[in-house]
């Protein structure tokens, strides 16, 4: 039986150097979201056919994206390692624009804050994009559980 999913997702928290009330919020609803519904097929065959649900585990060790895979009772089943030099630049940009938008909100106008929030979207997706690529012949994922995917690497980026 197959079921292609997060059902419970862990962030490294060794790799979490400093948040702040909006960064735990946008941390929260990512998790939240993600758990809520998701598609995250492995690609690799295993030897006794299981095929999900999965526990996640996220770190970042020496520049790289390392996503710990288990199986629902928790033991482990792979690991799949990515290099991060490609999600630099947009990890760099939704920073900015988060930053941007945090500020806004507190006393931009309503249009201003909608302006800010259309680029912030953006930069996402296209994040997002890159993270599907990248997964590719490794993890089947949909386009919103990239996203999400995306939120938690940005916030296991955060430096204080």
């Amino acid at each position: 039986m197959s079921d292609p999913r997060i059902i419970d997702i862990e962030l490294d928290q060794r790799t979490i150097l400093w948040r702040n009330a909006d960064v735990e919020q946008e941390r929260r609803i990512a998790i939240f979201d993600l758990l809520e519904e998701n598609h995250f097929a492995p690609q690799r065959q295993h030897a006794d056919g299981y095929a999900g649900p999965y526990k996640v585990r996220l770190g970042v060790e020496e520049g790289r994206l390392v996503i710990d895979i288990g199986r629902e009772d928790g033991t482990p089943l792979e690991t799949i390692i990515l290099g991060l030099a490609r999600f630099r630049r947009a990890i760099k940009d939704y920073f900015a624009i988060c930053d941007s938008y945090y500020q806004a909100i507190r006393a931009a106008t309503p249009q201003q804050i909608e302006t800010i929030d259309m680029a912030r979207r953006g930069i996402h997706n296209e994040a997002a994009e890159i993270l599907k690529e990248r997964l590719d012949g490794k993890i089947d994922v949909d386009f919103d559980t990239a996203r999400r995917l995306f939120t938690l690497l940005c916030v296991l980026h955060i430096k204080g």
